[in-house]
């Protein structure tokens, strides 16, 4: 730069202010350098309250320092650690290298930070107010630190890579003009992303990223209810879990853990939609008591989510979709008022391999859950939960749902489809309560040995024939298969000739419903 020409190692530019000779010293001796005036409104860099020449410093003068900056006093280490400052100008370091660590605290910027394809060892802005920060493709050896600041125009994190933690904790982003308030499309974190207590108003974009521990939006509030997303990240990669649950409140100690009971809690909420479509998470989404606000059009979008575990537990959405479709998950821990209403639920291909409700879920409730994901009959959500149940060893429980699910397959047939799965049920429930068939033969065996017993029955040979016994030409008639010698030996005449065909045909219609049923839980089994 033009102002190093003819400077010793050490010297001080001759052009520069009061303010800016402070910080060229400090930087030198690698000490902060803080022109706060102890005045907590004052000092407030969000407020209103304006900051004079004696608080200034140019970004000019910054960019010089970071860039190509005098050297550092004899055992010193030179740093810029600013405090109350205020930056005029735009702040430009796009493509530079930043070897000197960097930490701004309750600082003010006039205009935009613009720190592109820039490569930094550290980073940290610290309760700053900044118009905007244009960060696409940047670089960082070690953490990048944003708490507590403000970007009236939205942050751009494109492609940028984190070596190691990512922090947003109580920061404020607004949109920019694409509507965007965070855009971190394709971002690397090293570890953990945490953006707990975030109030972000416009599209937080993460798609493509990759957290290298876990992403934390614990008690964040997103806000974006005229566009499709609140947070759209399609095919993030978090190696382990992502937490859309409450944040504790007044310590900073809660930070990254989830609170204690009787904690003052804030917790995730969402005014528009959330995409996780094509999600990796290598422990678990986490949705414990969070709030979702959809219009009609928006959703939360899980589709082909692959996770070990999803702990479905927040409020349930007045309106609105949750999507579940292709999502493949190991423990579905969820809650029965969590799930939307009927025709807000969409869980085509959806697998599961356990269910771990927490608090009550009778099997009623949970086939009311089924049946909320599917407009129209489909078999696969009945039979993904049956096969649950029965790994779980709920065999009774595995069969109920497959009754309901014959019931439900019955709403779709013809007329006389319907009849014949009426009479199915009424007698055996489809054969999934074989015991029906034994009482209705025992009925039937007992109401034909009273009615024969009274009827006619001269033999069909005189010569020679059987014994009469009303009970087993009875149940002669009710066995379709197995022949007792007594139908053969005996004639009957007009009305018992019609009862005997009645007892054959309902013989039948009990062995083939108990042979349908058996056969299907043999196929299951």
């Amino acid at each position: 730069m033009t102002e190093g020409t003819g400077l010793g190692a050490g010297d001080l530019p001759d052009d520069l202010t009061a303010a800016e000779a402070g910080m060229w010293q400090a930087f030198r001796n690698g000490s902060l350098y803080d022109l706060s005036s102890g005045d907590a409104v004052v000092d407030d860099p969000h407020g209103g309250h304006p900051w004079g020449p004696e608080r200034s410093v140019r970004a000019r003068i910054v960019c010089w320092l970071l860039l190509d900056g005098p050297p550092a006093l004899a055992g010193r280490v030179s740093a810029l650690k600013l405090a109350g400052v205020r930056v005029t100008g735009t702040l430009d370091l796009a493509g530079g290298t930043v070897m000197p660590y960097v930490e701004l605290r309750g600082c003010r910027f006039d205009e935009q930070v613009l720190v592109p394809e820039a490569r930094f060892t550290t980073l940290r802005l610290v309760d700053c107010s900044v118009p905007r920060l244009e960060a696409a493709r940047v670089h960082t050896e070690g953490d990048l630190h944003l708490p507590r600041c403000r970007f009236q125009n939205g942050v751009r994190l494109t492609d940028a890579h984190i070596g190691t933690d990512l922090l947003l904790n109580q920061s404020i982003a607004y949109r920019d003009r694409s509507g965007r308030s965070i855009s971190a499309d394709g971002m690397t974190v090293g570890q953990d992303l945490q953006a707990e207590l975030l109030e972000s108003h416009g599209e937080f974009s993460l798609r493509s990223a990759k957290v290298g521990v876990s992403l934390s939006l614990r008690g964040a509030k997103l806000a974006n209810p005229y566009a499709p997303h609140a947070l759209n990240a399609p095919q993030l990669t978090v190696e382990r879990t992502l937490y859309l649950t409450p944040a504790g409140l007044g310590s900073p100690l809660l930070s990254g853990t989830t609170p204690a009971r009787g904690t003052r809690i804030q917790r995730f909420e969402c005014r528009g939609g959330i995409r996780l479509d094509d999600g990796r998470f290598g422990d678990a989404v986490d949705l414990e008591r969070a709030r979702f606000t959809f219009t009609d059009d928006q959703e939360l979008s899980l589709r082909r989510v692959q996770t070990p575990e999803l702990r479905f537990l927040g409020d349930k959405p007045q309106r609105g979709r949750v999507v579940l479709s292709g999502a493949r998950i190991g423990n579905l821990v969820d809650r029965a008022g969590s799930w939307p209403d009927p025709g807000n639920l969409q869980m085509g291909g959806f697998a599961y391999e356990s269910l771990v409700p927490r608090g009550p879920f009778p099997l009623t409730r949970r086939l009311e859950w089924v049946a909320a994901a599917t407009a129209e009959y489909h078999p696969e959500p009945y039979e993904r939960l049956a096969a649950v149940l029965r790994a779980a060893g709920e065999d009774e429980d595995a069969r109920e749902v497959l009754l309901a699910k014959q019931r439900r397959r019955r709403e779709t047939l013809p007329l006389a489809g319907k009849f014949w799965g009426y009479l199915q049920d009424w007698t055996v429930a489809y054969g999934y309560r074989p015991g029906r068939a034994a009482v209705w033969m025992a009925v039937l065996w007992a109401a034909g040995t009273l009615a024969f017993a009274h009827a006619a029955h001269p033999p069909v040979d005189s010569g020679g024939h059987a014994t009469w016994s009303p009970a087993l030409f009875t149940l002669d008639l009710l066995l379709p298969v197995i022949d007792l010698g007594q139908v053969g030996e005996w004639q009957l005449q007009g009305a018992w000739q019609w009862l005997a065909a009645a007892m054959v045909l309902l013989g039948w219609i009990l062995a083939t419903t108990v042979a349908a049923g058996a056969t299907r839980l043999l196929r299951r089994s």
